[in-house]
């Protein structure tokens, strides 16, 4: 593992799970353990593991210039997010490209909790915050595990009395045995998942117990690269695997726009006053790439880099691919050429394990109505 400066306490048992813990956001991680993660991907779709991921960057803004600070930084009107609720956001740079995605938890008028990945947000935040009446802290204490599926809701709420009404991208706290938490209505997953976010002191004793009397109903821990395989399905974006700081355009520098990602949707409506505002909306229309999804022919995955071509002529690229177990579907998420971004496209992959044919395909795969996630008792 490369040098990490950041840890999770969880390691120990990560280790004892096969991980060789891989550095991903400056901490170890445990992309797999010393099983197929295609077992970790019918555990989450058909039961629920819980996930360490802790290596998201945790950051608490405060102050009564907090809320401006956010309201500026990121695209989303904060204004309409009250204590308990979250929602998910993007940061543009000023040319109007995407640097950064994070989720802003509201937790009392003047405070908030910002959770982001490998992206600008702690830079953006941290400039923006100098010379405001507020105080950025970054918290490298607190643990985040992700306890995703669909008997998630029914093991907590042996434990969290009102979880069953806690909504999509909400927030509670609670005692989780006998610890305090924050437990959210969030993940990474597509499916009816929360995310417990706790003292590091704790994590490893509500990890313990979750798994413990969680084993009778299916629950039993996931590595991270189970990730990759849900996030194709859900249609979920991870800076920089998806982004052309990976795939760099031919003749242009790195930087897409919310446009080209699809993620277009985290701007609030009408609003106008956040960075990267004005060339965001000039760049309507202007796409020089999609991301979209691809049916790919056969049982093999295709591999991030592979070439999409149609007549011979490349006309996109495989950002991430994966093969369902459940479905016996191939599936990938790619960066296609705007005339290719068609449901029903035909084309061509040429990779390192698959040469053959796909279908351009709408995303999100699974669950298009999103009826699992917001879904109610």
């Amino acid at each position: 593992m490369a040098l990490s400066w950041r840890y999770s306490v969880l390691a120990d048992r990560h280790r004892a799970l096969g991980s060789k813990l891989e550095d991903w956001n400056g901490m170890g991680t445990p992309w797999t353990y010393a099983k197929d993660p295609a077992l970790d991907h019918v555990a989450i779709r058909t039961r629920a593991g819980l996930m360490d991921v802790s290596g998201l960057k945790k950051l608490h803004l405060v102050g009564p210039h907090a809320s401006a600070v956010l309201h500026h930084a990121t695209t989303r009107d904060v204004g309409k997010i009250y204590p308990g609720k979250s929602a998910y956001a993007c940061m543009l740079n000023d040319a109007g490209h995407f640097i950064d995605d994070c989720i802003l938890f509201r937790t009392a008028p003047n405070a908030w909790m910002v959770v982001h990945g490998g992206g600008a947000g702690h830079e953006t935040l941290a400039r923006a915050v100098v010379g405001r009446n507020a105080a950025m802290l970054v918290d490298e204490d607190l643990h985040d595990l992700s306890l995703q599926g669909p008997v998630a809701v029914d093991f907590l709420a042996k434990h969290v009395p009102g979880i069953r009404e806690l909504k999509y991208f909400h927030h509670m706290p609670a005692l989780l045995f006998g610890r305090p938490a924050m437990i959210s209505r969030t993940g990474y997953t597509g499916e009816r998942g929360y995310e417990l976010f706790c003292k590091a002191e704790d994590a490893g004793p509500i990890w313990d117990t979750v798994l413990a009397e969680g084993n009778s109903m299916g629950i039993i821990p996931t590595c991270f690269a189970t990730l990759g395989m849900l996030r194709v399905e859900s249609s979920l974006l991870f800076y920089p695997y998806d982004m052309s700081q990976t795939h760099p355009f031919e003749n242009d520098p790195p930087g897409d726009s919310l446009w080209e990602l699809g993620l277009d949707f985290t701007v609030s409506p009408g609003k106008t006053d956040f960075t990267g505002a004005e060339r965001h909306y000039r760049l309507k229309g202007k796409e020089r790439f999609r991301i979209f999804g691809l049916l790919v022919d056969g049982v093999v995955p295709a591999a991030a880099g592979d070439a999409v071509c149609v007549a011979g002529r490349k006309v996109g690229v495989v950002t991430c691919g994966m093969y369902s177990t459940l479905t016996k579907k191939s599936m990938a998420i790619a960066r296609l050429e705007v005339p290719v971004a068609v449901h029903g496209t035909r084309v061509e992959i040429r990779g390192k394990r698959v040469s053959g044919a796909a279908a351009a395909h709408t995303l999100p795969f699974d669950d298009p109505q999103k009826k699992k996630r917001i879904a109610v008792g």
